[in-house]
Parts: structure tokens; C-alpha cells; sequence
């Protein structure tokens, strides 16, 4: 064979494998049929009412948010849908008017912030000495900080309401939030840290180079490439924060009690009150809801950099 048409033959296989066709063929393999098959119309139909399905109990939760307690011991959810004029406010009305709802929702943008914040800025730091920053022992601190990513929070919570104690915070918002950094920080240093290897040696040296400090770098340099991943775990650890029930159950007396502490009273003082618990479960969630759309697209952006990676 020539070198004309070996040429001629490498292009054709690239041309087919671009187009989905395995070389040596005529037709697309069966693995590209199937991808075909399955992005048609018929499986996106199939995908939205699977869509609207999972979303059938949020709607439900909704709806019941709107409705009064006489409607919701009457009738089902749905019997909107035929008589709107059940709907009303009345239940957000009474709700934000209880100073233990308001008070205990103060207290979860008390805890669940500067959780986030500590978190953030101290596995960002951490992740870039890990990644950058030569020191003896640094692989062995890094196995050891990995390793805490298995350790289960339920097993620390005796020891660390001892510790709590004797340090006269127990109780606090102080505990809660110093316990959800110190179970936060192993996974963000382990994130971080990977995404942050993955910048180009000859960047950072070349800003050596020209005189740039460590601090320097970390600022200038690794948290812009870094935005997408640190966005995405500020994001992870504030859900996870806001959500958590157990931690603040166990270390949060009832003055600094976060929104779902004060929920589950709710539940136990009054039962099936679902005026009350439903209406607090929507409003409970609006905060996560506007911190995820609104770094909707570094989060995006992170998890696309990791896969990629």
C-alpha cells in the first residue's frame, strides 16, 4: 500500500469513527443505532413524565401549602385543580407571624453561613498546599485527611459532645457550626485538591518567576481557574448544612435551634398539622433554591471540569 493511500485509509477511519461508524463498516455500529433510537421522540415523552412523576409529591406539598386546614381534612390536594379558589396565604400569614419559626430560621442562615465560609476558604487553602506546596509528610497528611472521609459522623458524636462541653459550648450555634467544618473540611480538601492539581505547572511557575508569593498565587492565580469547583463545593456543603437536622438535634439547645429543629417540634406538638409543616417545609426551602440558581453555572462548570479532568 502506498503512503497515498495509507493516508486515504487513516482519513476514512477517522471520518467514520467521527460519524459514529465502526472502521471496516458500511453502516453505523449497534451501540450508535441504539443512541439513536433512544433520543427520539418518544423517549423524550417517556423522560418528561417520568420528570413529572418525581415531581407529583413536591406539587402535592405545594398545593397543600395553600390551602386551609378545613380544605386539607376535607379533601385531597388535587380538588384544586377543579376549585382554585381554595388557595390563600393564610398559612405563610401565620407561620412568619410565630417567633419560634422566625427566630429558628435566623439561626440556620447563623449556622449554615459561616459553615460554608470556613469550609470554603480553609479546604481551599489546605487543597492548594496539598496540590502545590512541598513540605515532609505531605502525601501521609493527605492519605490521613482522605481517610476521615469515611469516618461516620454518627460515631463522633458522643466523644465531641463531651469535648463540647467541657469547653462550655454545648448548646451554641458555635458547636454546630464548628462541628459541620470539621466533617466538612475532609471532602473539601480532597475536592479541591484534585481540581487544583490539574492547573499547569508552567502557570504557576511562570508567576514564580516574575516574583509572585504563595499567597499571591492562591489569589490571583488558582482561585479564578478554581472558581467552578469552589463554587460547587460552597454549594454542596450550604445544602448540606441548611438541610441537617441530627447535629443541630443533638448540639442546638432549643434558643439556637436551626428552621428543621423547629419543624420536627412542630411535627410532635401538633401531628398531623400539615398546614403548619407544609408550609414550613416550602419555606425552608427558598434559600437553597436561590443559592443554587444562583450560582447555577459555576456549578454546572464545576462538575463539567471534574468529568473532564
Amino acid at each position: 500500500m502506498t503512503t497515498l493511500q495509507t493516508a486515504k485509509a487513516a482519513k476514512a477511519a477517522r471520518t467514520a469513527r467521527a460519524a459514529g461508524v465502526a472502521p471496516g463498516r458500511t453502516g453505523p455500529g449497534a451501540a450508535t443505532r441504539a443512541a439513536r433510537r433512544l433520543a427520539g421522540g418518544s423517549t423524550r415523552l417517556v423522560l418528561l413524565a417520568v420528570a413529572l412523576f418525581w415531581l407529583l409529591p413536591t406539587v402535592g406539598l405545594l398545593l397543600s401549602s395553600l390551602r386551609g386546614p378545613l380544605d386539607i381534612q376535607a379533601s385531597g390536594w388535587w380538588t384544586v385543580l377543579t376549585k382554585p379558589a381554595q388557595l390563600t396565604l393564610h398559612n405563610y400569614t401565620n407561620l412568619l407571624d410565630d417567633p419560634t419559626i422566625t427566630h429558628s430560621f435566623l439561626n440556620s442562615l447563623l449556622i449554615t453561613v459561616p459553615a460554608t465560609l470556613l469550609v470554603v476558604v480553609v479546604g481551599s487553602l489546605a487543597g492548594y498546599v496539598f496540590a502545590w506546596v512541598e513540605f515532609p509528610g505531605r502525601d501521609w497528611v493527605f492519605l490521613l485527611v482522605v481517610g476521615l472521609l469515611v469516618v461516620p459522623l454518627q460515631v463522633a458524636l458522643v466523644p465531641v459532645t463531651s469535648l463540647f462541653g467541657k469547653l462550655g459550648i454545648f448548646g451554641s450555634i458555635t458547636s454546630v457550626v464548628l462541628f459541620h467544618v470539621a466533617f466538612g473540611l475532609p471532602f473539601a480538601i480532597f475536592l479541591l485538591r484534585n481540581f487544583f492539581a490539574g492547573i499547569p505547572r508552567e502557570l504557576l511557575e511562570a508567576a514564580r518567576l516574575d516574583g509572585a508569593g504563595e499567597l499571591w498565587l492562591f489569589l490571583r492565580v488558582v482561585v479564578p481557574l478554581g472558581g467552578p469547583a469552589i463554587a460547587s463545593l460552597g454549594i454542596f456543603q450550604f445544602l448540606w448544612v441548611w438541610n441537617d437536622m441530627l447535629v443541630a438535634l443533638i448540639f442546638a439547645d432549643p434558643g439556637s435551634a436551626p428552621l428543621t429543629v423547629a419543624l420536627q417540634q412542630q411535627t410532635r406538638q401538633f401531628g398531623t398539622n400539615i398546614d403548619v409543616l407544609s408550609s414550613g417545609a416550602f419555606l425552608s426551602m427558598i434559600i437553597p433554591l436561590v443559592v443554587f440558581f444562583a450560582f447555577q453555572r459555576q456549578f454546572v462548570g464545576g462538575v463539567m471540569a471534574g468529568a473532564l479532568k
